[in-house]
C-alpha cells in the first residue's frame, strides 16, 4: 500500500501550475471585462486540477502496465516503482475524472451552455487516451498539441466563458501564451526521458524531433509567451506586466541550452513551473486591471 506522501508525489504537484494558470488568466480577463463570478472561477479551478491530477495518475497507470516506466529517470511513479497496485492507481485516475465531470456539469447547468458537455467529454477522453487505450496519441508525438488545446485554449477561454457567458477574443489570445507554457512543461519532461522513451516505443515529440531540436522547441515555448504579452499590451496595456517574469526564464533556457540531460533536468522542470506560475499571476493581474 502506497503511503500518503507517495500518492501526493504520484499526483506530481510540480505540474499543477499547468492547471492553475489558465483558470487564473481566464478569470483575469473576466475581471477586466467586469463580469467575474468567483464561485464559478473556483469551480473551474477544481475541474482543471482534477483533470491534471487525473491525467497524471492515468499516465502512471498506463505507462506502468506497459513497462514504459521500468527505466524511468524522472520522479517516482506509483505503478512503475511497485508502490501501488495498478488497479488502485486506475481507480484514483477515474475518481479524479468523475469529480471533474460532476463539477463541470454544475457549470454547464448554470450557464445552460449544453455544448460544454461535448467539450468536457473530449477533455476527459484526451486525458485518458494520452497514454491509455490501445493506440495512445502521446506515443505518437501529439501530446504537446493536446496540452496546448486543453490546458491553453479550452481552459483559459472556457474559464472566461463560464463567468461572462460569452466567448471573448481577449481570452482566446491570452490562451496562446498559457498553452505554450503548459507545453514547455511537457517538452522538458519528454526531453528528460528521451533516452528511455524511444527504446520503450514511446514516440514523443522529443523522440521525433531529436535532442537539439527539442531544446529549441522548449526555448520557444518560454520566449513566445513574453512576445504575445507585449502584443496584447496594445489593447490591454497592463498585460505587459507579464514581462517582469522574464528573469525567471533565463536560468532554465541557459540550462537546457548547455545540453544537460537525464535526472539533472528535474531542476529545470521546477524552474519552468516557477516561471509559468509567475508569468501567469502577473499576466492575470495585468488583464484584470
Amino acid at each position: 500500500m502506497a503511503t500518503p506522501s507517495q500518492w501526493i508525489a504520484g499526483a506530481r504537484p510540480r505540474t499543477l501550475p499547468a492547471a492553475v494558470v489558465p483558470v487564473a488568466v481566464g478569470t483575469g480577463v473576466a475581471i477586466g471585462d467586469g463580469g467575474a463570478v468567483w464561485w464559478r472561477a473556483l469551480l473551474a479551478l477544481f475541474v482543471a486540477l482534477a483533470l491534471q491530477i487525473g491525467v497524471n495518475y492515468s499516465n502512471d497507470y498506463s505507462d506502468g502496465v506497459r513497462g514504459t516506466d521500468d527505466q524511468r529517470v524522472g520522479p517516482m511513479r506509483l505503478v512503475g516503482s511497485g508502490a501501488a497496485a495498478p488497479r488502485q492507481v486506475l481507480a484514483a485516475a477515474l475518481g479524479c475524472f468523475a469529480a471533474a465531470a460532476v463539477a463541470g456539469l454544475v457549470l454547464v447547468v448554470v450557464t445552460r451552455a449544453w455544448w460544454l458537455l461535448a467539450v468536457g467529454a473530449l477533455a476527459i477522453a484526451a486525458a485518458w487516451f494520452y497514454t491509455g487505450g490501445s493506440r495512445p496519441y502521446g506515443y505518437r508525438a501529439l501530446g504537446e498539441l493536446s496540452v496546448f488545446v486543453f490546458f491553453g485554449l479550452v481552459a483559459t477561454a472556457g474559464t472566461t466563458f463560464v463567468q461572462l457567458e460569452r466567448l471573448s477574443w481577449t481570452a482566446l489570445v491570452a490562451s496562446v501564451p498559457v498553452g505554450l507554457l503548459a507545453c514547455a512543461m511537457l517538452v522538458i519532461n519528454n526531453l528528460r526521458d528521451i533516452t528511455t522513451d524511444g527504446p520503450a516505443g514511446k514516440r514523443t515529440m522529443a523522440v521525433v524531433l531529436g535532442d537539439s531540436r527539442t531544446r529549441v522547441l522548449y526555448t520557444l515555448c518560454l520566449v513566445l509567451p513574453l512576445a504575445v504579452a507585449l502584443v496584447m499590451a496594445v489593447w490591454r496595456p497592463f498585460a505587459a506586466l507579464a514581462i517582469l517574469s522574464a528573469p525567471l526564464a533565463i536560468a532554465p533556457v541557459l540550462f537546457v541550452g548547455r545540453g544537460v540531460t537525464g535526472r539533472a533536468l528535474i531542476a529545470t522542470l521546477q524552474q519552468t513551473g516557477r516561471f509559468q506560475l509567475a508569468f501567469g499571476l502577473l499576466f492575470t493581474a495585468g488583464l484584470a486591471l
